[in-house]
């Protein structure tokens, strides 16, 4: 049975890692979100780990900041099995953020249509 969820193990908190990030690691749009990606080397449980954010100068309020993080989690979560068995199979770790580009708040099935569209982009550019 494949894992539908997303761990604390699963989600990138080190702000170091974070910094190399956004440094040096690689990015690319797939509307309405941008990737940021960066080959790890740490040798982990999770194939993966990832990280959501939504521009404050964009929306202002924080409910729908977290409204927009909370859709992109989900679609993540729902979409990452296939993705993390292809890592698996060419023994990769990433480090990646999702950020939110759009300017106005996007319904869930245009965030998941997004989401798919990065990972098979990111799966490509591997």
């Amino acid at each position: 049975m494949k894992e539908f969820t997303l761990k604390k193990e699963e989600r990138l908190c080190s702000q170091k890692i974070i910094g190399e990030l956004f440094a040096s690691g690689e990015s690319f749009l797939a509307y309405p979100l941008k990737v940021v990606f960066l080959k790890t080397d740490s040798s982990q449980a999770y194939p993966v780990q990832a990280a959501f954010t939504v521009s404050k100068r964009n929306f202002k309020r924080a409910v729908k900041r977290n409204l927009l993080k909370r859709r992109m989690r989900e679609a993540y979560r729902l979409n990452k099995p296939a993705f993390q068995d292809e890592l698996a199979l060419k023994n990769i770790n990433l480090a990646m953020m999702f950020v939110y580009v759009g300017k106005d708040i996007a319904e869930y099935p245009a965030i998941e249509k997004g989401m798919k569209s990065a990972f098979r982009k990111l799966l490509g550019k591997i």
